[in-house]
């Protein structure tokens, strides 16, 4: 088994989610260039860069083993690190999750049946939740004195039998709906955080990884959605085509040999490729070649 603490001091330790959130974050490093490779079963994926040492493990606890030095960075919820009071430093957030874009919400939820309508209505209640510091500092600050249990999972499925209500993390809220639930409240949202351990951070070596890192990855995900156009142009019909040809900045034009034509580059959304490239050939541009990206630095 690795033992963190004794490697070199040269490794660069990233702590990252084991779980709902594994696939998504490994695609995501991989845009970002960290191609990890994972094995069955292995909490130890391998990369092809022997300064860097990785561990798969709950977002849960990501957190606490940053903040104590196991690993230089993690990739955790905003939750997690609340709700284990953390000390950590803050690198960046990052917009991504196992099914959208959008942030996950922790809410309080019962069931269609029951008479609960507010939290006031669950003074003397019992309430599972795997979050159970933040739910409690929620009912301390709606003044609800509450009987708050950790629940080990499934949650969804303990009320009402075990429990009067439940607060629960949902993306799409479909699990709830499923199990016959309904949202009384939202705690918190939360989306996915790049920290790091503090000591890391002050190290000039290692702070220049953290940045590096952060760079790639925002980079990653500000490529999400949207791709590269490259297409030739008639100088005789490029203000047509530029009317029609939305851009991040400015389309690249590049001369093409003769005087004649003329070279359109440009980054666009992927949902308009569908009604803008028609448009575009209409316009008349030739040889359009649409292709993905894997990351966008500004």
């Amino acid at each position: 088994m690795v033992d963190f603490k004794e490697l070199d001091r040269r490794i660069f330790k990233i702590g990252l989610p084991k779980g709902s959130l594994q696939e998504s974050t490994l695609r995501l490093m991989a845009k970002a260039g960290f191609y990890f490779s994972v094995s069955q079963r292995s909490y130890f994926p391998s990369i092809d860069d022997e300064n860097i040492q990785a561990i798969l493990i709950r977002a849960q606890e990501i957190a606490r083993y940053v903040q104590d030095g196991i690993f230089d960075v993690g990739l955790t919820g905003r939750d997690w690190v609340m709700e284990t009071r953390a000390d950590v430093q803050e690198i960046c957030e990052l917009t991504y999750a196992k099914l959208t874009m959008r942030p996950v919400r922790w809410v309080l939820a019962v069931p269609d049946a029951s008479p609960i309508q507010t939290v006031k209505d669950l003074q003397g209640k019992r309430i599972a939740t795997e979050l159970v510091n933040l739910t409690r500092d929620y009912l301390d600050k709606n003044d609800v004195s509450a009987d708050v249990e950790f629940s080990w999972g499934a949650t969804e499925v303990k009320a009402p039998t075990l429990v009067d209500a439940i607060v629960e993390v949902t993306e799409t809220g479909s699990s709830l709906r499923a199990n016959n639930l309904r949202i009384i409240d939202t705690l918190l949202e939360s989306r996915t955080l790049l920290i790091a351990n503090k000591e890391s951070w002050k190290n000039p070596a290692k702070r220049e990884r953290i940045e590096n890192l952060k760079m790639l990855l925002l980079g990653a995900i500000m490529a999400e959605g949207k791709v590269g156009l490259k297409m030739n142009v008639p100088k005789d019909h490029l203000d047509e085509v530029m009317d029609k040809l939305p851009s991040m900045k400015r389309p690249t034009i590049s001369p093409l040999y003769g005087n004649e034509w003329v070279a359109v580059e440009t980054i666009i959304d992927e949902k308009i490729v569908r009604d803008l490239i028609p448009a575009l050939r209409r316009a008349g541009a030739e040889d359009i070649i649409e292709y993905p990206l894997n990351k966008v630095i500004y």
